[in-house]
């Protein structure tokens, strides 16, 4: 063999490896940076803070849940289902008004309960649950994060009209988010989203009441129930 045919060999084996190699960097960093900042929203910039801004380790640990968890897919409830998981939504949010602890505690379970059955992690895994939730649903899982922790609150925090029932209060407002998601019906379920919804959803207007009118109150809306226990109170 010529040293002109070894050496041209040599320089298509360096080519191959430097294209496999880059090949292999772009498929690992196909999540990171930007990408990453785009997919988890407000979920990149806790996990930011937590890690007191390193970028890398903040990646990292959302790269390690992307691997684990992108490629779940959500199992489609059934429309008897969707309306028994809504009554029950709407039965905990009208019980806040006596029971604002037991309310936030059927809130956690219903969320857990709720992800387990659409194929996410057992809500007795409530980290990975919680985690697989943030690939999926990151602009809401802060809202299960929430209302999980105001379920651990000791009874002497969530005194009436204490800072611990304020907590439970925005804790159950903010889940609710992350509930409708879960419960409404995907688009291959044969579901479809109204478009009004979705942009009243993100920006927390109501878009779906006639031009003029008045607001008709959503079911279960938890201002409502709190204005109830107001008027029993006056």
């Amino acid at each position: 063999m010529s040293t002109g045919l070894i050496i041209a060999l040599i320089v298509i084996a360096a080519v191959v490896v430097i294209i496999a190699a880059a090949l292999t960097l772009r498929a690992r960093g196909t999540g990171r940076g930007p990408n990453l900042k785009r997919r988890f929203g407000p979920e990149y910039e806790r996990v930011l803070a937590r890690h007191d801004g390193d970028t890398t380790a903040a990646e990292r640990e959302l790269t390690e849940r992307l691997e684990r968890h992108g490629d779940l897919r959500a199992r489609p409830l059934e429309p008897a289902q969707r309306e028994q998981y809504q009554a029950r939504w709407t039965a905990a949010q009208e019980r806040f008004v006596d029971s604002p602890r037991d309310a936030v505690a059927e809130a956690d379970a219903l969320i857990a309960e709720l992800a387990g059955v659409r194929g996410f992690p057992d809500g007795g895994q409530y980290e990975e649950q919680l985690a697989a939730l943030s690939v999926h649903h990151a602009h809401h899982v802060d809202g299960y994060r929430r209302v999980h922790r105001a379920a651990q609150l000791r009874p002497e925090d969530a005194r009436d009209g204490g800072q611990g029932t304020e907590d439970m209060r925005e804790a159950m407002v903010a889940a609710r988010a992350l509930f409708e998601e879960l419960v409404r019906p995907d688009r291959h379920d044969g579901g479809r989203t109204d478009g009004r919804h979705e942009a009243a959803r993100h920006d927390g207007r109501d878009r779906t009441a006639p031009a003029g009118g008045r607001k008709a109150p959503a079911r279960g809306h938890m201002p409502w129930a709190l204005n109830r226990r107001q008027a029993k109170e006056s």
